[in-house]
């Protein structure tokens, strides 16, 4: 969600920078203006890329934690069954 927040707040900075742009001044966009606005792009577009990463890593953890408790629920049934039958063979 930090990452979401982020990007957000950059594509907002980018949109006020671009509308002062264009309100500034009759002369349209200054080099500098448009050499900000083309950073605040790449930063935007880099931000959504490390995003997506995010996004994909977080769902292949939470696949790999889901096994891991399939497996733990697994061993703890077969625990079980085990102690079961450890019983019935020291009560005989």
């Amino acid at each position: 969600m930090k990452i979401v927040k982020i990007v957000r707040n950059t594509a907002i900075v980018a949109a006020f920078v671009v509308t002062t742009a264009f309100l500034s001044g009759c002369g349209g966009v200054s080099e500098a203006e448009m050499a900000q606005l083309n950073q605040l792009r790449s930063d935007v577009n880099s931000l959504q890329t490390q995003s997506n990463q995010l996004k994909d890593q977080r769902a292949s953890l939470e696949k790999e934690i889901a096994e891991k408790q399939d497996k733990l629920a697994q061993c703890n049934k077969e625990k079980e069954e085990t102690q079961a039958n450890l019983d019935k063979m020291s009560s005989k």
